[in-house]
Order: structure tokens, then C-alpha cells, then sequence
């Protein structure tokens, strides 16, 4: 009886203490607020749309959420590099769509041509007029242990308004 006392306990103070790490682990995990999960993605694709057109630049999307460790680190990548942050605003309107359990945001999956099938965060470009112009896999863009800067400045390059613009390339 003594060694099932002993057990019990044992299983106990281990059981807490998992409790204990993973309500942390938790804590810190909502304490990400990149992605709203309570935006109205359509508003705010219809906004970046209205404005890229007028300012013949292309709309970057970024889908993922705040559950996401690799959407948290692609985004302190960029805010952490002046030069592609500097680039990816100058030549993008740039809107975050949340996709979480509390916001599937589907309709939006929908117009969007379901991004998530490539997982998160997945990239995507959209011209003046909202046509999806090409959806990327973010795996794609890494190299080693992260994102690249070097391999997402040149996908980067390859979407903006010029570069897929029939008439940069005319004589």
C-alpha cells in the first residue's frame, strides 16, 4: 500500500507540474497578438486592394495566426531587417488574415483560393483588381533553421506591380 501511496504522489506532483508549464506555455502563446482573430479580413483586403491599385502596387497577404511559431518568426524576421521590411512596404499593401480555431475566417479561405493547404503562414500576392496572382508555400522561402531574407526579398522582387506588369517588359 505504501508503494502505491508513494506512486500516487509521484504522478501527482508530475501531473502539476505539466499542468503548471503548459497553462505557461499557453499564457505566452496568447500573449502573441500579431493576428486579430476579431478583424474583418474581407474589410481589410477590400482596403489594401482600393489602395494598390491607386498606388500600382500589388497586395501582399500573410495567413497564419497567433498559434503559429513560424508566423511569429517570420514576422520578427522582417520587423528585426530594415531593408526588407523597408522593400516589402514600398512596393506591397500588406494585410494579415488570421486563421485560427476562433476565426477560420472561410470565406475569406475561399477568395483566397484556400492558401492553408500549403500550411502557415502561406503568402499571398493579389493585384489591384483582388485576383489571386500566386499563393506561396513559406517552406519554400526558408533555408537552414528560418525564413530566409535573401530568399524572401528575391520572391518578393519576382510579385511586385513592375515585374508582373506586361508593359515593363514592351520596347
Amino acid at each position: 500500500m505504501k508503494t502505491y501511496s508513494i506512486i500516487l504522489c509521484a504522478f501527482l506532483a508530475i501531473s502539476g507540474s505539466v499542468y503548471g508549464q503548459d497553462k505557461a506555455v499557453q499564457q505566452k502563446k496568447e500573449a502573441v497578438h500579431i493576428y486579430d482573430p476579431k478583424a474583418n479580413a474581407d474589410a481589410d483586403l477590400n482596403a489594401a486592394i482600393k489602395k494598390a491599385k491607386a498606388e500600382k502596387k500589388n497586395v501582399f497577404v500573410q495567413v497564419g495566426g497567433n498559434w503559429c511559431v513560424w508566423c511569429i518568426a517570420f514576422h520578427n524576421m522582417v520587423n528585426a531587417n530594415p531593408e526588407l521590411k523597408g522593400y516589402l512596404d514600398s512596393h506591397f499593401e500588406k494585410v494579415l488574415v488570421n486563421y485560427s480555431p476562433e476565426n477560420k475566417n472561410e470565406a475569406v479561405m475561399a477568395r483566397l483560393k484556400y492558401p492553408g493547404r500549403f500550411g502557415f503562414p502561406v503568402f499571398v500576392i493579389l493585384n489591384g483588381e483582388g485576383e489571386v496572382l500566386h499563393i506561396e508555400n513559406s517552406a519554400y522561402l526558408e533555408e537552414g533553421k528560418g525564413h530566409s531574407v535573401k530568399k524572401v526579398t528575391d520572391f518578393l522582387k519576382n510579385w511586385t506591380y513592375a515585374a508582373v506588369d506586361p508593359a515593363t517588359y514592351k520596347k
